[in-house]
């Protein structure tokens, strides 16, 4: 698993339009009683469906893409990101944590 954690401030309806130009998207709307079951089903889709996930800031939704394309290309060419607007890790729990804590903007997760 390799994540991108974007900590620079990326607009997330720009972020979301940008991704679903390359791939199509399901939702997963939570709240605070059914977040844990909906990450939970989300990273078995997510597994199972060999795409990527994106996870943002301030947004109540886990996002699942269908396709595998070069979304950190993508992204980081879109929105001219330099080495120090993002990160790499392998921490599946990294990728959720930083964005809960306000640390970082989106995470786009892939299997």
């Amino acid at each position: 698993m390799l994540n991108l954690i974007v900590k620079k401030w990326i607009e997330p309806y720009m972020l979301l339009e940008t991704i679903k130009e390359h791939s199509s998207t399901e939702e997963f709307t939570f709240d605070g009683t059914n977040k844990a079951i909906l990450k939970t089903h989300f990273l078995k889709q997510l597994r199972e469906t060999k795409g990527f996930g994106l996870y943002m800031k301030n947004v109540n939704k886990f996002y699942l893409f269908d396709t595998n394309c070069n979304v950190k290309e993508i992204v980081t060419k879109a929105f001219e990101l330099s080495d120090s607007d993002y990160e790499i890790s392998e921490d599946e729990n990294r990728a959720f944590d930083l964005i809960d804590s306000g640390e970082a903007e989106a995470s786009i997760i892939t299997y």
